[in-house]
């Protein structure tokens, strides 16, 4: 199953992806970032369950079996220039800023922000084609609510 997916990820030209995979794959950028700097923390596996619960919702126990789903893809999927490109070319600009808001509260879910974390975040914002001005209203939304 991820086989089919990172290829289709990968490929020169991908079509939008079906709404299991488009679950996959954000579920799985929202790890990518956790893992950034080294720290899986416990609250921020919580806050990647509350926002696949949020966008999508489920119950608690189907969003933790997504999540563990996304961890294994994780770990096989290409590096993030490719796996974002697929994600900006299916998704449209609003979703996109969603994904931003849910990849700032991943990354602020453990109380500190490190440089590993801020540089993958712009770097993540900018292959998604969120501005830097969006990408910090999204940080600021996140911080205040």
């Amino acid at each position: 199953m991820f086989q089919n997916l990172l290829s289709r990820l990968t490929a020169p030209d991908p079509t939008a992806l079906p709404e299991l995979d488009s679950r996959l794959a954000l579920g799985a950028l929202l790890v990518r970032i956790a893992r950034t700097d080294g720290d899986y923390a416990d609250s921020e596996i919580a806050q990647i369950d509350k926002a696949l619960i949020t966008r999508y919702q489920m119950s608690p126990f189907e969003a933790a079996a997504l999540r563990k789903e996304c961890e294994t893809l994780e770990a096989e999927a290409p590096d993030t220039v490719r796996f974002t490109r697929a994600i900006k070319d299916t998704v449209s600009y609003e979703n996109r800023l969603s994904v931003i808001e849910a990849l700032w509260s991943v990354v602020m879910a453990d109380g500190f922000r490190d440089d590993e974390e801020d540089s993958m975040m712009r770097m993540t914002a900018s292959l998604l084609g969120v501005s830097d001005q969006d990408s910090h209203r999204a940080r600021l939304k996140v911080s205040a609510g």
